[in-house]
Formats: structure tokens, C-alpha cells, sequence
């Protein structure tokens, strides 16, 4: 949680290598399906960032090559779409030169990706992949890495059959219904289009939001609010991406009751206080912890070594804080935050936190000893901030609802200890980073070749195992690598596209490595919120205010929405998290102070 920089090595490990070949310059020779391969006709056929430029030297073949250059937290990708056969093998390869180039392709079922490091001497780059049925185009990629300066390619080859391109599109389903209503969700079926033999996907809007993609003529929708009506529409897609008209809208409304939320406003901002610790941001006393903070969560509970399940919180030493209050003090200005509302916690972990819960006594002495703090210091529950180590997927591990990974497995047991023991007055709050939740969508463990990083993903069973007793999971959307989205295409920190791809993937939901049949299901749009840094002195991927409140209109109303449109509209999203507050104060509170008052206009 404390600001360090993103390790390229770390993000890499999630690819597996592949072999680079240093070769003498030959001209490309395969059997191709690209437009503009070497890149002759400028970047004709490519989609690239507005740097980009086909250069006379130094080239691999022909007069020309690429040339980009990655910009900030860009990293310069060009890319372009390509017509295939469906159920087909496909090799692709280029050659490059520069620190780090990354080359692949996506789409439906696809997922193909390499990389080198071949400096300034030409190199080619080799992976391969198979379209799926009904697959009818992929995206080949070409891209750099941030800060790691510019990179060149040429003589890009797609070997295999183009395909024939398909513009009919099937007939509208038909007979949309709504029932099985509950507090939270709704059923809906319909009639299968006349020409189902050609549909490869049905496309669910509610209220008129982009739409939902299901396999099946039934779908339910999650997430939603109590005692709401909702629209929904339904259409049927091809593999070519040719949709029907959508049919005859049909409406349904949700029970009164349920939702949680923990005692908790309806729009909350939740902060880090530096409790424990000094910074370079300086020390809040909790007494003075502007109202505009919902929850407060106390930075941060350590173990005494990594697997000794054995917590320890202290208050920042006078040495390091001159003016930190007494411990009596301390506890009164809890009491009196609490007295207006506010909700207290303890944050486990941080950067340098790290826990391990391997044995079943490491396990038992985490409830022990967070338990104690919670008493000690009387607070409303227990925040989770577990970084770096403290969880992983052993191989094998692959099932959402049934991990047998021991720190997995013992840290679910120990959420649910404390709950039972504390009962409905507990508030669970989890921060984990983009790496440990929506990396999920390609890589969860170590993968199926073991090639993977073990930690990726490893908070989903977690959360999932938990998701009925969460009261707010604010996923940190910084000191993040580029991630893949619902539309199948990276998104980096930084911009309000991140944040609503980012958020929308636990609101719709979305499936593990790509498979079906292990999916994340949706959480409720009141345990969402949106985990930013609080100034661009408090961690990578600082958004602006303008950014942030464009990410919020997006996903809350359906407006104000850039490239990326998410898979519905979530009126009900819960609020902000911000690390911290601290850095907040240190930079004048505009944080704090912008993003209430947009709340409180949001209602």
C-alpha cells in the first residue's frame, strides 16, 4: 500500500518466455495475412500511438520498419485486426530490436503472447495460437514497455488462411421474461433466434447500458438495488459480430431489504491513517481526521515474523512522530469518530507486512491477536491489505469455490472466525492490488504449464469465499502494470478508463483464465469502491480529480464514458478509498474535499 515502484520483473513473470532467436538479417518467407506487414506503406493497416513512424533505418527487410516509443505509463502499442478461420492453427512471428517488445495476438478464446529483449541487433519473435469455433478475427499486437525506450519491428508474419467475412446477422430473439426476483438480482429468459444454429452469443442491456454477453437463452442479472425497477433487452450475435435488432424491452423490480453495507452511508470515502508509521507525509492525529472520511482504516497491524499468524499494532513512536496523542487519547478520538457515524479499523499487512498463514496455529493466532487489537482499541472491524507474499496458489489449485491452498484456506477460516465472533456490528474491508483480483481474467496461480507467477489472482477465492460477509472491497487501482479488460484489450493507471474497466470487471463479474465454468461472480454495487492514491506523491498511477468524476459519471449513470463501455450501469457503486489520509492532508485535502462534495451530489 505504501508507495513503491512496479517492478517490471514482476509483471513479466505472469508471460511465459519464449526463446529469442539472434539471426542474420533474411527476408520473411511464410505465407501471410497481414496488411502492410514490413510496414512499406507507412502504418497503413496498423492502429499505433501518434509517435509511431515507419523509419528507413535501421530496417530487417525491404526500405522500412517501426519504430515507437513507449510515453509515461504508455508503452506504445500497435496493433491490427485480422479476418481467420475459426477452429485454425496460427503462427506469428516478427522481428525486432529494443530493450523489452512484447508481440501477440487476442481475441475470443485467444490469448497468445511473447516477448525479448534483443537490444540493438534484429531478432525474431515466435508464438503461436488456434481460433476456436465460430472465431472469426483476432488483434496481433506489437508493443514496448514503459520506460524502457524505444523499440523497432518489421517483416510481421501471420501464417495461415484468411477468412471470408460474414455480414448476416441472426434474427431477433423473442419472449424476453423477468421474474425470480430477489433484493439483489432478477432471472431473465427468452426464446432462442430462429437461426440459433448460427448464434454464438446472446447480448443482454439493462436500462439501455452496454450490453452483457451470454452462451445460453437465460441470464441472471446480479448486483443490483433494493426495491428497483430495472429495463432489460435482449439481441443475438454471430461470430462474425453481426447482432439482430435487439427485441421487445421487458421490465422487472427487486425486493425490498438486504444490500449490508455495515452501517455505512451510502456513499462512502474510506482512508488510510498512517497510525504506526511516518512517511514524509506527516502525522494525523485521529482526533483531527476530517469528517469528509467515512471509514478509517489504521495503518498498519504486522506480524512478528511472516508466519507467525501473531499481529502487533503500536502507535507511531514519539521519535518518529513528535506529536502522536497518548494511547488514552488515541482510543477517546476513536470513540468520538465512532460517535458520529464513522467506522474504525485495522488494516493487516502493507507493503511490508507480510503474512503467511501456513499451519493451522498460525491461523488460530491471527484470530487471537487481531482480535485483541479490535478489543483494545474497541474498533468496528478489520481492514485486509495482504501485499507481496503473504498469499499464492499452489498448482493444481484452479477451482474458485474450493482452494486447498493452505495460506488461502487458513486465511478464509480466519475471516470467519472473527465474524462469527463479533457477529453483524463486524466491518470486513479488503485492498488488494489489480495483480491479485483482475489479473484473474488471464492468469490465476501458477496456470497449467506451472510457468505463471503462483500470487496471480490469489485474492479471488478469498473474496469470493467471503463475499457474503465483505463490506467493501476497494481494489488498489495503482502501482499497477497494464491490464487485460472485459474487452479484451490492456488498460494502464493513470486515465478514468482504467478505473471503470477495472471496476466493472467485479461488478459484471467475469471468468477465470477465460473458462466458463470457473467464474467470479459480480459483487453487490455497495461493496465496490474505487482505490486511488490521494496525491502523485502517494503511489503510481495518480488520477486527477476530472479523471476520477469521469469514471464515476461512467459506471453511476452511464454518461461521460471514454473508450472503454462498461458492462452495465451501477448506480449503487459504494464510493472511494484513498491511500492516504495523510498524503491527503499533505497536499491540501482536495481529495477529500472534491470527492465528497461530488458524492453528496451523486446521492
Amino acid at each position: 500500500m505504501r508507495f513503491r515502484a512496479v517492478l517490471l520483473a514482476t509483471a513479466l513473470t505472469v508471460l511465459p518466455a519464449t526463446v529469442l532467436t539472434v539471426l542474420p538479417a533474411a527476408p520473411a518467407a511464410a505465407a501471410n495475412i497481414l496488411a502492410n506487414p514490413g510496414f512499406e506503406s507507412g502504418l497503413n493497416g496498423w492502429t499505433c500511438p501518434s509517435d509511431a513512424q515507419a523509419v528507413s533505418a535501421p530496417v530487417h527487410g525491404g526500405a522500412r520498419a517501426l519504430r515507437a516509443t513507449p510515453q509515461g505509463s504508455d508503452f506504445a502499442r500497435c496493433q491490427q485486426v485480422v479476418t481467420v478461420r475459426p477452429g485454425t492453427t496460427y503462427q506469428l512471428s516478427a522481428w525486432v530490436q529494443g530493450d523489452y517488445v512484447f508481440l501477440g495476438a487476442t481475441g475470443t478464446g485467444v490469448s497468445a503472447s511473447t516477448w525479448g529483449a534483443p537490444g540493438g541487433q534484429w531478432g525474431q519473435l515466435k508464438t503461436s495460437f488456434t481460433t476456436g469455433a465460430g472465431v472469426t478475427s483476432v488483434t496481433i499486437h506489437l508493443n514496448g514497455w514503459y520506460g524502457q525506450g524505444p523499440y523497432l519491428a518489421d517483416d510481421v508474419v501471420l501464417d495461415g488462411p484468411g477468412g471470408t467475412p460474414d455480414t448476416q446477422a441472426p434474427t431477433t430473439p423473442g419472449n424476453l421474461t423477468v421474474g425470480g426476483a430477489t433484493s439483489s438480482s432478477l432471472s431473465l429468459s427468452w426464446n432462442a433466434s430462429t437461426d440459433d444454429v448460427g448464434v454464438t452469443r446472446y447480448e443482454v442491456s439493462r436500462d439501455n447500458a452496454a450490453p452483457v454477453a451470454v452462451t445460453g437463452t437465460s441470464h441472471q442479472a446480479t448486483g443490483l438495488a433494493a426495491a428497483t425497477t430495472y429495463r432489460f433487452k435482449v439481441r443475438a450475435c454471430d461470430a462474425a459480430g453481426n447482432c439482430s435488432p435487439y427485441g421487445s424491452e421487458a421490465s422487472g423490480t427487486t425486493t425490498a431489504g438486504g444490500g449490508g453495507g455495515g452501517g455505512l452511508p451510502k456513499r462512502v470515502l474510506v482512508g488510510y491513517l498512517h497510525a504506526s508509521f511516518a512517511n514524509g507525509s506527516g502525522y494525523v492525529r485521529m482526533s483531527d481526521v476530517p469528517d469528509a472520511w467515512d471509514v478509517i482504516n489504521l495503518a498498519f497491524g504486522e506480524p512478528t515474523s511472516v508466519t507467525s499468524g501473531d499481529i502487533r499494532f503500536r502507535q507511531c513512536p514519539a521519535a518518529e512522530c513528535p506529536n502522536v496523542e497518548s494511547e488514552a487519547d488515541f482510543i477517546a478520538a476513536i470513540r468520538a469518530k465512532q460517535a458520529t457515524g464513522k467506522k474504525v479499523l485495522i488494516s493487516i499487512g502493507g507493503q511490508n507486512g507480510q503474512v503467511q498463514l501456513t499451519t493451522a496455529a498460525a491461523r488460530d493466532k491471527f484470530v487471537e491477536s487481531v482480535g485483541a487489537i479490535i478489543d483494545r482499541y474497541g474498533l468496528d472491524g478489520l481492514d485486509i491489505d495482504f501485499e507481496g507474499h503473504s498469499l499464492h496458489l499452489d498448482p493444481g489449485d484452479t477451482n474458485l469455490a474450493s482452494p486447498t491452498t493452505p495460506v488461502v484456506v487458513n486465511l478464509i477460516a480466519a475471516l470467519k472466525r472473527l465474524k462469527s465472533r463479533y457477529g453483524a456490528r463486524f466491518t470486513l474491508t479488503m485492498a488488494p492490488e489489480t495483480f491479485f483480483v483482475q489479473l484473474g481474467y488471464q492468469f490465476y496461480g501458477p496456470g497449467p504449464n506451472g510457468a505463471a507467477d503462483s500470487r496471480a489472482a490469489s485474492y479471488l477465492p478469498v473474496i469470493h469465499a467471503m463475499r457474503d460477509d465483505l463490506t467493501l472491497l476497494h481494489v488498489q487501482d495503482y502501482n499497477s502494470g497494464p491490464i487485460r479488460g472485459l474487452d479484451d484489450q490492456y488498460h494502464t493507471m493513470g486515465g478514468h478508463d482504467f478505473h471503470v474497466a477495472m471496476t466493472d470487471m467485479l461488478l459484471a463479474g467475469f471468468p477465470i483464465m477465460g473458462d466458463a465454468a470457473n467464474r467470479f461472480p459480480p459483487l453487490r454495487q455497495d461493496q465496490v469502491a474505487i482505490g486511488l492514491p490521494a496525491s502523485v506523491n502517494a503511489g503510481n498511477g495518480f488520477t486527477t480529480v476530472a479523471e476520477v468524476q469521469k469514471a464515476l459519471d461512467c459506471l453511476t449513470k452511464g454518461s461521460n464514458c471514454g473508450t472503454y463501455r462498461p458492462r452495465g450501469v451501477y448506480p449503487d457503486l459504494r464510493g472511494l478509498m484513498a491511500w492516504s489520509i495523510n498524503w491527503d492532508r499533505f497536499n491540501g485535502t482536495e481529495f477529500s474535499r472534491s470527492h465528497r462534495a461530488y458524492l453528496d451530489r451523486l446521492g
